[in-house]
């Protein structure tokens, strides 16, 4: 399993990630759209706003649960769809997700990786 993201570095880690997707075939458009990448940054900034606010740095078993139940979410639609697994399996979002554990920190941190890897998606020509 990968080292876990830095907050340093997530930033950078999101634009090498968005480069090496798919193109679609005219090598126009990254393949994977972006309504089908903010479906997933919905999911995910559901979890940031429920401990954004929070002083606890443990996440409860409840929120512990509901990361669960993204992550099932995330791979339902990479399993419908070869783009979005594509990003999935180049991002390591499945991964990162599974060593958030109890941390608030790392959690915030995976919402921010998210939102980065969305951001390079539409700077470097990812279709709509």
């Amino acid at each position: 399993m990968n080292e876990f993201l830095d907050k340093k570095t997530y930033v950078k880690q999101a634009e090498n990630v968005i480069g090496k997707l798919k193109r679609d075939k005219f090598k126009n458009a990254i393949a994977v759209s972006y309504s089908q990448l903010r479906n997933i940054l919905a999911l995910m900034n559901e979890l940031y706003n429920a401990v954004l606010y929070s002083s606890d740095e443990k996440l409860n078993d409840d929120m512990q649960s509901r990361i669960q139940y993204v992550k099932m979410k995330i791979v339902y639609a990479a399993g419908r769809d070869m783009n979005v697994k594509d990003f999935v399996t180049c991002s390591d979002i499945l991964n990162y997700m599974d060593m958030i554990g109890d941390s608030r920190e790392r959690l915030m941190l995976v919402c921010h990786y998210m939102e980065s890897l969305i951001a390079y998606h539409k700077f470097m020509g990812g279709k709509d």
